[in-house]
């Protein structure tokens, strides 16, 4: 079992940066793929980047390639969601998630959630 606590996040400006993490605990991390996900109000939870258990394999939503980075450091324990060029359509909570098999971007293959994190962005 993998439990997710996420921090950071919060307002930016349009253009500026923002990161999330995603602190795991549980012996499983290290072999864990991990997702990141948003869901603006009104709309449903959409796929936003991902990488494999080795740190390789990162895939991303066309909407944010370029612009959003995720890592982990499985010493540590942690995934991150580096943002940068951040748009107003960017507002979203964002959640981490774990147990995603790679090649998806399906938020029901998620084993496990973060509790979400507001990252809101002023135009």
């Amino acid at each position: 079992q993998v439990q997710l606590v996420q921090s950071g996040g919060g307002l930016a400006q349009a253009g500026g940066s923002l990161r999330v993490s995603c602190a795991a605990s549980g012996r499983t991390f290290s072999s864990t793929n991990m997702g990141w996900f948003r869901q603006a109000p009104g709309k449903e939870r959409e796929f936003v980047a991902a990488i494999a258990w080795s740190g390789g394999g990162t895939y991303y939503a066309d909407s944010v390639k370029g612009r959003f980075t995720i890592s982990r450091d499985n010493a540590k324990n942690t995934v991150t969601l580096q943002m940068d060029s951040l748009k107003p359509e960017d507002t979203a909570v964002y959640y981490c998630g774990a147990g995603l098999p790679h090649g998806s971007r399906w938020h029901g293959n998620i084993a496990y959630w973060g509790q979400g994190t507001q990252v809101t962005v002023s135009s």
